[in-house]
C-alpha cells in the first residue's frame, strides 16, 4: 500500500513499482529507452554522492520538462539544491540546467504529461486526467513539482 505525506505531498513507491523501476533502470543503462525513460543523475544535497532515478522527460513545444508525479521526492529536493544534473541513456549523458515552474505555468505541461503517461502515473494524480478542465489541473498543480530542463552543450 502507498502512503501519502500531506505536508509536502509524496507518494512512496510500493514493491511492484520499485521492481518495475529497477527493471526499467537496467534497460536504460544498456541503452534501451522504455517510452522515453532516462536515468536522472544528481548529486545528493546532503551526501554529495551521485543519486539516480528513472524519469520520463517530456518534450513539449521545443522544450523538455521533468514532472514529479509522486510529489516532493528526494530527486526533487536534490535537483532544487543542485540546479541541474544529467540524463543518461546507455553511454550517452546529457548535462542540463533546471528551472522549476511556478504553479500557474504548469497547466499545459501537466496536461501533456498525463496525455502521454496516464497509463503509468495516473494513479498519482488524484483522479485528474488529461481531459480534466483547466480548473482541476490548476487545483492539483501545487502538488506536482515541474522543471524545465535546458541541455548544456
Amino acid at each position: 500500500m502507498q502512503s501519502v505525506d500531506t505536508d509536502t505531498r509524496y507518494v512512496r513507491p510500493g514493491r511492484m513499482t520499485a521492481a518495475m523501476n529497477w527493471a526499467i533502470r537496467r534497460l536504460v543503462r544498456i541503452g534501451v529507452s522504455v517510452w522515453g525513460a532516462r536515468e536522472l543523475r544528481l548529486v545528493g544535497r546532503k551526501s554529495g554522492q551521485l543519486r539516480t532515478n528513472v524519469v520520463n522527460p517530456l518534450p513539449l513545444a521545443g522544450e523538455q520538462y521533468l514532472v514529479a508525479p509522486r510529489g516532493t521526492t528526494e530527486w526533487v529536493r536534490n535537483l532544487r539544491a543542485a540546479g541541474g544534473g544529467e540524463l543518461r541513456l546507455g553511454r550517452r549523458l546529457e548535462s542540463f540546467r533546471a528551472a522549476e515552474l511556478d504553479d500557474d505555468a504548469k497547466l499545459p505541461v501537466l496536461r501533456s504529461y498525463l496525455e502521454r503517461w496516464k497509463w503509468e502515473v495516473g494513479q498519482f494524480f488524484q483522479g485528474v486526467g488529461p481531459d480534466a478542465p483547466d480548473s482541476e489541473i490548476a487545483r492539483i498543480a501545487p502538488d506536482y513539482p515541474v522543471f524545465r530542463i535546458d541541455v548544456v552543450r
